[in-house]
This record gives C-alpha cells, structure tokens and sequence, in this order.
C-alpha cells in the first residue's frame, strides 16, 4: 500500500470518529439531560472526550505523513504515538470526572430516568461497537498505533454505555415497581463506567509510551529482516540488527561481517545491497549499514 493511501484511509477514518462521536454526544447529553440520567450524561461526556481523542489521532496522522527533514531525519512516525498517548491521557481524565459527577450523585435526592434514556444507550452501543472494529482492523492493517488506541476507546465507550444501559434499566425498574435502592443504579453504573474508562486509559497509555521511547522489535519479529540480509552472497554473518519503531514503520540499523580483505569499495558494495535488500520489506523505511571485518571468533 503506497504511504499517501495509507494515510488518507487512516485520516478519513479520524474524522469518521470526530463526526460520529460528536453526534452521539449530543445525543446521549440531550435524552440524558431531559430524562435525568446520570449515567447517562457521563456516558455522553465520554463520548464528547473521544470526540477530542479522534481529533488529537487526525492531527497526528497529519503530522506523520510529513516527509524526513533536516531536524527529523528519522521521519515524523513517532506523531502517531504522541497522538495516540494524548487520547490515552484524555480517557484518563474523562474517567475521573465521570467517576466525581456520579459519586456526587449519592448526596443529592435522586429520581429515575425516563425510559427513553434506554433508547439513547442502545443507539450508542450500535454505532460505537461499528466504529470500534473499522478503526481496529484499519488500525491493524495500517500498523497504526494512534488509530489502534482510538479504536479502543469507542470500545470503552460501548463498555461504559453497556453498564449505563443495566444502570438505568435498573433504576427505571426501580420506579416502576417502588423499590427505592434500586433507582440508585444509575449513578452505581455511572462509577463502574469510571473505573472502566481509567483501566483503559492506563492500558493504552502505558503501550503508546512504551513505544514511543525507542522500543526495539523483538528477535522473532525480525526473522525476515536477517533472512533477508543473510542472503547477500558476501555478508558472512550478521553481527548485530535493531529494528526500531517509529509509528507506522521501522529503521533498521545493522552490522554485518565480509571478508577483511575485501576492498572499501566492494565492502561499501555489499551494505548498499543489504539496505537495497531490506528497504523491499513492508514498513521498512530506511536503513543504517555498517561493515565489520569478518573473523571466526566474532571480534571485530
């Protein structure tokens, strides 16, 4: 897949959650508001929160896509991740004040909410569920980080408003059949929701910073990366490869041992073809040879 593609695919994906999730927003804070449902309009300001989350993940795509520079020689990838730590941070918030506002609930008198609060869950289960496994599987096929993390957090979304949908269906309940504890459901759903969302965004904060401070790709993720320099005629062994991350793709830098009396010519030769080599790979876009003088005891 050629990279202006990649990201026009992965952007309008982003603005697919920053349209949807506005929408849905608006939705659940109205019918929340009208039927006095406090899980309800927590599960609309997380919904309002994802709405910031999908802009931070386009405004970060927008920034990867950016060719190398003179001060980013490396590229711009790591944009996804800064984006994608940014939606993590946000979630992180969003769970506290939604676990506040419902805490806040159990001191203040307390009505059931009407039951078309019900509908308004439903809704939003429906659409966060769809826009979840788009982004996730686009996300996946992308390898991108940032639209990864934003699918996860419409997942918790349908998480949160599954919990708002026994909470509220319980407290209807409640008034419907005069059982006074039962209508305190609501706002019980409203603080599981809270704890659900801060999991989450601990989570997927902890992946993203892991991989944005320069994580190497483990040895069996690299198998085809040495099978592929290895079949260089001239390269004698391989001394030493770490593929970094860098958002969506990776570098590579690599040493390999030839023959010590070959000349700086032929050996300048033999690095070109490796990187030649390797650059064919998907996700690989750029790479660092060096050449070590080949001897039977690994010394260089």
């Amino acid at each position: 897949m050629e990279k202006n593609d990649r990201f026009k695919k992965a952007e309008f994906a982003a603005m697919i959650g920053i349209v949807g999730n506005i929408v849905l927003a608006a939705l659940k804070w109205g019918v929340g508001a009208y039927s006095g449902s406090k899980a309800l309009v927590a599960d609309a300001v997380h919904s309002a929160s994802d709405v910031a989350g999908s802009f931070a993940v386009y405004l970060g795509l927008k920034a990867a896509k950016q060719p190398p520079d003179e001060d980013h020689p490396y590229g711009h990838g790591k944009a996804e991740m800064i984006a994608a730590i940014i939606v993590a941070v946000l979630l992180f918030l969003v769970g506290i004040e939604i676990g506040k506002s419902s805490f806040e609930a159990f001191f203040s008198p307390i009505e059931p909410p009407k039951t078309i609060a019900i509908a308004a869950v439903l809704i939003s289960i429906i659409v966060k569920e769809a826009m979840f496994r788009y982004k996730y599987n686009l996300g996946k096929k992308l390898n991108s980080d940032a639209l990864i993390v934003n699918a996860y957090e419409h997942r918790s979304d349908v998480y949160s408003s599954f919990a708002a949908l026994i909470g509220i269906g319980s407290a209807v309940l409640g008034g419907t059949l005069g059982i006074g504890w039962l209508e305190y459901a609501d706002p019980v759903a409203g603080l599981i929701v809270s704890l659900m969302v801060i999991k989450m965004a601990w989570h997927l904060g902890k992946e993203s910073i892991h991989s944005t401070l320069d994580h190497v790709l483990h040895e069996e993720d690299t198998i085809e990366m040495r099978k592929t320099a290895e079949s260089v005629n001239q390269v004698k062994r391989i001394d030493e490869l770490h593929a970094r991350e860098h958002g969506h793709y990776v570098i590579v830098d690599i040493k390999v041992s030839v023959d010590p009396d070959m000349t700086v010519e032929d050996g300048h030769r033999v690095g070109k073809e490796v990187k030649q080599r390797l650059l064919e790979l998907e996700n690989v876009q750029n790479v660092f040879v060096h050449i070590n003088p080949y001897s039977k005891e690994g010394e260089h």
